[in-house]
């Protein structure tokens, strides 16, 4: 980002509920000016109107794989995720991150009528709540986790580059009520960033987790098939961006990989990737971002837009790329593909179809 999520805080610390009152607010005008727009089934131009569709659902799509590719290790397997998945719910009140350079917390602070609205149509990545994500296929869920510096005691939120109203115990709840009604999913979930936690905070959540989650969470070890976390009743795969508390929580998996471009054409995220494959894939669980990343100069050089503006041109290029993909053990297969503004094309479909080569092998 060129820098580099809030809401009113509980300051009861909700351990004891596995389910309970869910408020993840959406902020359906998001950072463009007002213009929300629903996009599950629906399609947007590449001059960025929108165009409504028949509403498609990939909610079960795992279990109606080809048996066959039941016993397939997830790692070899083609998975939709979502890039920066809670940024549907950025607060614009929200004070700028503390993890964003000291002139733009400045200027949000001496500026916030400017400067806010610029930080949350440059940051906001999903339209879609994490419910809706799900009902579309998504199966990666990045989860960027910070405690406000002046925020309450034990209320965890989302960031990027501002503070979701979304609080974390009540996200990974509507997750775990969602893995509830589908029990026959599995589904991904980085836990990336932790900004201003601490050791107790980070024991705190790994408590939460366990918790909400309890025997949906499969422990680390060799990496299974859907058949096998069917038969044990396991449905989340958790990372935990943090060794030391990995080495000490047996249900936490390290970090996943993530392959980030850090580009503001989609050509040149399309040749940095394809440079990371050439490279051979990791030995586990992995990511290839196709989402843009702006800079400063283009964000100078683009005052009005946002980064809804500059990625939805793209889509057809991305695309492109992604239905080129395939999974699979071989040096240059994917794996878990994510992207931003899930809902706005068939992306998620095109990810699942890919699985379809495996049956060709």
């Amino acid at each position: 980002m060129f820098g580099g999520h809030d809401g009113e805080s509980s300051d009861s610390g909700r351990l004891g509920q596995r389910k309970g009152h869910m408020q993840t607010t959406r902020n359906s005008s998001l950072a463009d000016g007002g213009t929300g727009w629903t996009l599950m089934g629906g399609q947007v131009s590449t001059s960025g109107s929108f165009r409504s569709l028949p509403c498609t659902t990939n909610a079960d799509w795992m279990s109606a794989l080809c048996p066959v590719l039941w016993d397939v290790p997830l790692h070899q397997l083609s998975i939709p995720g979502s890039h920066d998945t809670m940024t549907y719910c950025l607060n614009k009140t929200s004070p700028i991150s503390q993890a964003q350079s000291r002139l733009l917390q400045v200027l949000g602070k001496v500026l916030p009528c400017v400067t806010r609205p610029v930080v949350l149509r440059w940051s906001t990545t999903q339209v879609l709540g994490v419910t809706e994500q799900l009902d579309a296929g998504v199966r990666y869920l990045d989860l960027r986790i910070a405690h406000m510096r002046d925020g309450s005691e034990k209320n965890l939120h989302f960031v990027h580059m501002v503070y979701t109203t979304a609080l974390v115990e009540d996200t990974l709840t509507e997750i775990s009520e969602w893995l509830e009604s589908h029990p026959r999913e599995v589904v991904i979930l980085a836990c990336r960033d932790f900004e201003g936690m601490t050791d107790g905070l980070h024991e705190y959540l790994v408590a939460c987790i366990r918790n909400i989650f309890g025997d949906m969470l499969c422990p680390r070890g060799e990496m299974p098939t859907l058949n096998q976390m069917w038969s044990r009743g396991q449905q989340v795969i958790l990372s935990y961006e943090e060794d030391s508390v990995v080495n000490r929580h047996a249900e936490l998996w390290p970090g996943i990989p993530y392959w980030w471009g850090d580009q503001v054409k989609p050509q040149e995220l399309i040749r940095y990737l394809e440079r990371m494959k050439s490279c051979g894939r990791p030995g586990g669980l992995f990511v290839a971002g196709i989402n843009l990343t702006e800079n400063l100069a283009y964000v100078l050089g683009h005052p009005t837009e946002s980064l809804r503006k500059m990625t939805l041109p793209s889509l057809p290029c991305l695309r492109a790329w992604v239905r080129d993909q395939s999974p699979g053990p071989g040096a240059q297969c994917t794996n878990i593909i994510a992207g931003d503004f899930i809902g706005a094309d068939a992306f998620v479909g095109d990810v699942i179809r890919l699985n379809e080569k495996l049956l060709r092998c």
